[in-house]
């Protein structure tokens, strides 16, 4: 049970989760003439007159910013660019711990689109990529959207691109050990960033037989009202039957639901009256849409959520390391479709033997994830290569091998690190 007095005591006495240290030595002149002046026009310049090679001679081919407005922070809504600061401090720190990726915070304090989009744009030469977290839907969509139209580096969002990873890669594994085919008729409850970034995301993964439910019921063509472009799209694409209904009305028969709602929007009714073997993904934060043993008291074959405290954990933080490590690692423009489907396909092989139903996919604790993290950047790179969406090019192997040295390395530091921090705190105890 996590205490809040604990919690804020922690973020007190570390003033947050992160820090910027040097990674080049700076104990004599020499250094500093190296590293900065007068050394250091010689990489200005040369960067200068070929602009890629700011991938070469700074920290920009390792480094992201993880950017929001503070419009929609983690389950707890618009609570401003301050408040939202302790979310993507964490954020920065997963990107290095499960990475070995360079993470910098930014919370803006502006929530207009226009400006937001000219912010990435403007911040973009110092970056290799950009993740946009916890913005309002639908603004997010166009922002993401826009962005990576009018910027040259990949702007990944996590609540969308990440959360469909993640979920899809479930899904697969789900659907192979109920014995059932893609096929299956899968129910989507949530319309917002993450359940239309999954029924995208499973669309192209070959899952077509699908209907998508907002807070008025199930989306399809012609709905009256409809004036998201982003459900629009949806609707063309699912529901071709244009069933109506809720939740309860669509999940009789259903294979699959998968809520990206809210607590409470399934109940033990709903899943027995699905289909035999019925797939239940609660997915909402921080509490799901039926709790773990309530679903599978109601019959359900297999149960995730986004709890670390039940098995299935379906949460994106599996994913989004490995995925901005690959793009990373190509110097990718761009992210798309087949680089997300390949980062689900690296994800669900990651269990490998182990797949059962209360086992769908590995956590970041499990001791294979280093190498599953290494196989999702991989496919990610690989897919980058494959579409022409890379700087540069690498076999599958090289990629997996740079991956693997670039996390092993932090991973030596952090111990170092934290050994002397201990070692500091008992000092100052003993003394």
């Amino acid at each position: 049970m996590v205490e809040k007095e604990k919690v804020l005591e922690e973020h007190r006495k570390n003033r947050g989760k992160i820090e910027v240290m040097p990674k080049v030595p700076l104990l004599c002149a020499d250094d500093l003439s190296t590293f900065y002046t007068p050394g250091v026009a010689y990489a200005s310049l040369a960067i200068k007159d070929q602009k890629e090679l700011s991938f070469e001679y700074t920290g920009r081919s390792n480094t992201i910013a993880v950017v929001s407005d503070g419009t929609r922070i983690l389950g707890l809504g618009n609570i401003g660019p301050e408040a939202g600061l302790p979310v993507m401090e964490g954020k920065a720190a997963l990107f290095k711990k499960f990475g070995g990726v360079d993470a910098v915070p930014i919370c803006i304090g502006t929530t207009d689109e226009d400006e937001i989009v000219a912010f990435l744009k403007n911040i973009s030469a110092s970056f290799g990529a950009i993740n946009v977290e916890d913005i309002e839907s639908p603004k997010a969509f166009n922002v993401v959207n826009r962005a990576q139209e009018e910027l040259d580096i990949p702007v990944f969002h996590d609540d969308q691109q990440g959360t469909a990873v993640v979920a899809v890669a479930a899904l697969i594994n789900a659907i192979k050990l109920s014995g059932k085919e893609k096929n299956a008729r899968i129910v989507i409850n949530g319309a917002g960033t993450a359940g239309i970034g999954v029924a995208k995301l499973a669309l192209h993964a070959g899952f077509h037989n699908m209907v998508v439910i907002d807070s008025r019921g199930a989306i399809y063509e012609g709905r009256d009202g409809d004036s998201n472009e982003f459900k629009k799209e949806i609707a063309m694409r699912t529901n071709k039957d244009k069933a109506k209904g809720s939740i309860a009305d669509l999940a009789k028969g259903a294979d699959v639901i998968i809520g990206l709602s809210k607590n409470g929007a399934f109940t033990k009714e709903i899943i027995s009256s699905m289909n035999s073997k019925p797939i239940v993904f609660a997915l909402a934060n921080p509490e799901p849409e039926i709790d773990y043993e309530d679903a599978k008291s109601a019959g359900a074959y297999i149960v995730a959520t986004g709890r670390s405290d039940r098995p299935n954990q379906v949460n994106n933080v599996v994913a989004f390391p490995g995925i901005m490590r690959g793009l990373l690692d190509v110097r990718a423009k761009k992210i798309n479709m087949d680089m997300l489907y390949a980062a689900s396909i690296a994800l669900s092989k990651g269990t490998g033997k182990n797949l059962s139903t209360e086992f769908i996919l590995n956590g970041v604790f499990d001791k294979e994830y280093p190498k599953i993290a290494a196989n999702i950047a991989a496919a990610v790179g690989t897919a980058a290569i494959e579409t022409g969406e890379a700087r540069i090019s690498k076999s599958r192997v090289e990629i997996r091998n740079d991956a693997m040295m670039l996390m092993k390395r932090y991973r030596g530091i952090e111990k170092k690190i934290f050994r002397q921090k201990r070692n500091a705190r008992q000092k100052a105890e003993a003394e």
